[in-house]
């Protein structure tokens, strides 16, 4: 199976575990970090189906868009486990996926992306 493929699997697997874990979040940060978190996560895995979907500088675009929505993901990660709506746990699993979902977005970037 290719990376392509792999990154898929592993954003998709990565989405299905975040969301049920954030309506645990405050109500209170329903509307604010909570909604930007989820919207990080799904604009990643929307954003690689559309790569998939082009060619050339299009591929390119949209994969360089899918690496900026993970850098987000990562900070409001980040930011959830230092206010402590994560365990340390989840918070080593988050990681680990998303750490996992990077590689796989760089090899695939620098099979596409001139100079990644």
């Amino acid at each position: 199976m290719s990376d392509e493929m792999v990154i898929f699997t592993r954003s998709y697997d990565f989405v299905s575990w975040l969301i049920p874990l954030t309506m645990d979040f405050p109500k209170s940060q329903r509307f604010i970090i909570t909604k930007r978190l989820q919207a990080c996560a799904l604009n990643f895995q929307e954003l690689i189906v559309e790569a998939n979907a082009q060619r050339g500088v299009q591929r390119s675009e949209k994969l360089r868009a899918a690496d900026a929505e993970l850098l987000k993901t990562r900070l409001y990660l980040r930011l959830c486990q230092k206010w402590k709506w994560m365990t340390n746990g989840q918070y080593k699993h988050a990681s680990d996926m998303v750490a996992e979902i990077g590689r796989l977005l760089g090899g695939w970037m620098k099979s596409v992306v001139p100079g990644s």
